[in-house]
């Protein structure tokens, strides 16, 4: 039996008005759950990947309902600790046109933001896995949630996993003392694998792509060979980085594409026009979903890069955090068909 990805991170209850209602308009809320590292597990099940998520949620009928949702979808639970005193809320205003979307958080005091080095076992968690994912969201959290991440990856690292990341810059959460540089750079000092956006590495290690502009609709994939390279630079243990490559036109029309870079070459993949996405939120989770899938499937690096941008390029069709597509669907696109026709 193939081993186990390990996802670790925080899940939220996402409460959006129906449809494209502003905040202000709202009297219901859609319910779900989503969060980076949950997104990403989902994906890897979907695809036929054992994997398991590990969070910490609380002891009650919320943090229950929690897991039922994502079990629901293949995801081992069993690692999942309980304890603290409530789940996470953000908000989510979906934009349209040229308005932007809006998140706004309630997670102080989170079951996750109080979670402590010594709560989670990572031996016993990381026993019958080779693969440790977790995303700059973690690590931004709380004090408590960076040294658990430090502790998983040391750990992980010690028992010859794979560790991988999405450096995932969210400014609204560094606000717990120290900056994501400083913090995220001894964390990714530990990882083989790490992806970002057209941003992510700039907002974090100051390392930019020259000469570009993402609110252009365009945005040129071999610049950002230099981004790959500057990361590999400072991390020699990141063996393979990808980089998501997002033209925005407006809210519902952007340009996706990616670029992937590992100690023998660079990769370009192909851009799709997305010209009237549905959420666009998870994007970036579904890419490293297809990313994990395709490293672990594929001989041909380039194909791998491929099924990324395919299925994250579905995500964005799709109400919701979760890619709820297969390999088929994925490999369908991969192979041109991108019609839309129905399939009877």
């Amino acid at each position: 039996m193939a081993k186990k990805v390990v996802t670790f991170g925080e899940i939220m209850l996402r409460l959006s008005p129906p449809g494209f209602q502003r905040f202000g308009q709202a009297r219901s809320f859609d319910v779900i759950y989503g969060g980076g590292e949950s997104n990403v597990a989902v994906s890897l099940a979907n695809y036929g990947i054992p994997v398991d998520f590990v969070t910490r949620l609380p002891a009650n009928d919320i943090g229950e309902a929690c897991i039922q949702f994502i079990r629901q979808y293949g995801v081992g639970t069993d690692k999942i600790i309980r304890g603290g005193e409530r789940l996470g809320i953000y908000f989510l205003e979906m934009g349209a046109m040229q308005r932007g979307s809006q998140v706004v958080y309630d997670r102080a005091h989170s079951s996750f933001a109080t979670i402590e080095p010594g709560m989670i076992d990572w031996r016993a968690v990381l026993a019958d896995a080779d693969w440790l994912h977790w995303t700059g969201i973690t690590p931004a959290i709380s004090e408590g949630a960076a040294a658990t991440c430090l502790e998983g990856v040391r750990i992980a690292k010690e028992m010859g996993v794979t560790v991988s990341c999405d450096l995932n810059y969210r400014k609204k959460l560094w606000k717990w003392g120290k900056s994501a540089g400083e913090v995220m750079a001894e964390l990714v000092g530990y990882c083989d694998v790490a992806i970002g956006n057209e941003e992510d590495a700039e907002k974090v290690f100051g390392i930019k792509a020259p000469e570009t502009d993402v609110l252009a609709g365009k945005v040129s994939a071999e610049k950002y060979r230099v981004v790959c390279e500057q990361l590999n630079q400072r991390f020699p243990g990141l063996k393979t980085i990808a980089i998501t490559l997002r033209g925005s036109v407006s809210a519902s029309h952007n340009t996706w594409s990616g670029v992937l870079w590992d100690d023998r070459s660079f990769y370009e993949g192909p851009t799709f026009d997305l010209t009237h996405i549905v959420d666009r939120v998870g994007g970036g989770d579904s890419f490293m979903g297809g990313l994990i899938y395709g490293l672990r499937t594929y001989s041909d690096t380039q194909q791998a890069l491929n099924f990324a941008i395919a299925a994250s390029c579905l995500k964005h069709s799709i109400f919701g955090d979760f890619n709820l597509v297969s390999v088929a669907e994925v490999e369908k696109m991969m192979g041109g068909d991108v019609s839309g026709r129905v399939s009877r």
